[in-house]
């Protein structure tokens, strides 16, 4: 990069700190600091979800996935499949129940309905898997990052952390979801740019060598993931990645403590409703730049000979470095380093808030009386501290296998079914009670160890169904037994699915779900027709 690309990424990082610190001075208390008083609207909520989940990682990713991965292709399409159908649960079901509450983490409602057991046991697997993760994260993009401003992977880790925890530990939730917005223009944005390049560089030659045909196909229907060693397989994906993003978005505190941030569940919907619809517009972006890589990696000999030589993920930081003007590639290099912050700055925001309200509040319930201002300094505090912990986690995993990537994964597909069957069946069912939430817990997770461990033909991707299923299957078994035999029910605040979500945001991502198939349809026939 030279001074003037230099010069757009240190703009960036000023506007993005100068913010938190304008939020952070009007912080009256901790529901400012973690959920943004609840007065966030639903399009800054929306964006922010999208710009989450679709970050750097995507911008690299899946082109990588497309155009370079070993058994990659557009068969990437079918893992967004499942995502309106996701936020149709999510309404209907999720929302209305812990907006209920008004707490500042989704796991108040656990012990609302089960039990202080089931609260922190919850809080514990989401305290452990989401450090771990983001440690993970933040490694993986900065391994890209590092590649675009040529800095050592150590600093860069440390360069990305310690920005993102000043200004989350300054703004709060208001900080993050400003800074997850400003990053989501920017790589849709660079997506674009990236695309005009590759268009200009190819000249209108855009044919497909017929080795690389077989990437074209999106649909991948004569593979069930169960055995046959197809991970990216529709059905998985389908189904699988239904209750992943049901688990991710309504039952993680790192996603969910958007939705509390808004006013009241109307607004928490329809910012659902943004997610699920215009998600899939930026990933169609992201997959058109990895399929005219494939064309121009077979032009341009030196450019794959190079791409060839490191990891899949590294094609798109080289093709900036080589292809992006100057400006420019500071402008995209300045989005890749924003979106890798946001791999780090709502989860450390979440951490802390569970962190302080389901641990430290009920180990040491006095720090409830300490003012307002004494709340938001230690809530700063415990934010630096998971902030600190995930990059020295990160700088330790330097240097390791990249599979450790895709290994905590695996780790959140063994929980995230689980979780999901506690939230849905305890906010839908009235009988089960916190002996069959933990009995649940344990067993969704132990088949799931099983399936890992004994039977790796079977894609992880399923995991996410097997642990709901037989989660939901122990506690409505073990809770009708317990009903029958003592006529009592745990819960008194029932709150099922009657209270439901607007009908015509339901019936909008319904309709949208099939769009989707639709185009996804369209673009395979155009492409191997």
């Amino acid at each position: 990069m030279v001074a003037l690309d230099w010069g757009i990424l240190a703009v960036y990082v000023v506007i993005v700190v100068g913010i938190s610190y304008l939020v952070g001075r009007r912080q009256k208390d901790q529901d400012d600091y973690y959920v943004g008083g609840r007065r966030v609207p639903s399009w800054q909520v929306g964006g922010s979800l999208i710009a989450n989940q679709v970050s750097a990682i995507s911008l690299v990713g899946a082109p990588a996935f497309i155009a370079v991965k070993e058994g990659g292709g557009l068969k990437w399409l079918q893992y967004e499949l499942a995502i309106p159908l996701a936020m149709i649960v999510i309404m209907a079901v999720l929302v209305p129940s812990f907006r209920s509450i008004e707490g500042i983490t989704i796991y108040q409602w656990i012990e609302y309905r089960f039990g202080k057991v089931a609260r922190a046991m919850l809080s514990l697997v989401f305290l452990v898997s989401r450090s771990l993760a983001t440690g993970v994260a933040l490694l993986a993009t900065s391994y890209v990052t590092s590649k675009c401003i040529d800095l050592p992977l150590n600093i860069t880790i440390v360069g990305i952390a310690l920005i993102a925890l000043v200004y989350t530990a300054l703004g709060g939730i208001r900080a993050d979801i400003y800074s997850d917005i400003i990053q989501l223009v920017i790589l849709w944005i660079a997506s674009l740019v990236s695309i005009w390049i590759l268009l200009l560089l190819l000249d209108g030659n855009y044919s497909i060598p017929m080795a690389a045909k077989e990437r074209l196909t999106v649909f991948h229907l004569d593979a069930t993931g169960l055995g046959d060693g197809h991970t990216f397989a529709v059905w998985p994906m389908l189904f699988g990645g239904f209750f992943l993003y049901v688990s991710y978005y309504g039952c993680d505190q790192s996603q969910a403590q958007r939705l509390l941030a808004t006013p009241n569940a109307r607004i928490a919907q329809k910012a659902l409703l943004i997610n699920g619809i215009l998600r899939f517009p930026l990933v169609l972006t992201y997959c058109a730049v990895g399929l005219l890589l494939i064309p121009l990696l077979d032009r341009m000999p030196m450019f794959a000979g190079e791409v060839m030589v490191h990891p899949p993920d590294y094609v798109m930081p080289i093709f900036f470095r080589h292809y992006m003007p100057a400006g420019m590639l500071g402008f995209i290099v300045s989005g890749v380093f924003a979106a890798s912050m946001s791999s780090l700055d709502s989860a450390i925001n979440s951490l802390s808030a569970s962190s302080w309200n389901d641990i430290l509040l009920k180990v040491f319930p006095g720090m409830d009386m300490y003012s307002d201002r004494a709340k938001i300094r230690l809530s700063r505090l415990i934010t630096i501290f998971w902030g600190a912990l995930t990059t020295l986690f990160a700088v330790y995993m330097a240097g390791g296998r990249d599979t450790v990537i895709e290994l905590v994964n695996m780790i959140g597909s063994a929980f995230y079914g689980p979780i999901a069957a506690l939230f849905i069946i305890g906010m839908i069912l009235r009988f089960p009670g916190q002996g069959e939430a933990v009995a649940a817990m344990f067993a969704g997770v132990s088949v799931n160890v099983y399936l890992w461990l004994m039977q790796p033909g079977v894609s992880w991707m399923w995991w996410n169904l097997s642990g709901f299923v037989i989660a939901a299957l122990v506690l409505i078994t073990g809770g009708t037994l317990r009903w029958c035999i003592t006529g009592q029910t745990r819960y008194t605040g029932y709150a099922s699915v009657r209270a439901g979500a607007p009908v015509s945001y339901m019936g909008m991502l319904l309709v949208w779900f099939f769009i989707m198939v639709v185009v996804c349809m369209v673009i395979e026939g155009i492409l191997t027709g």
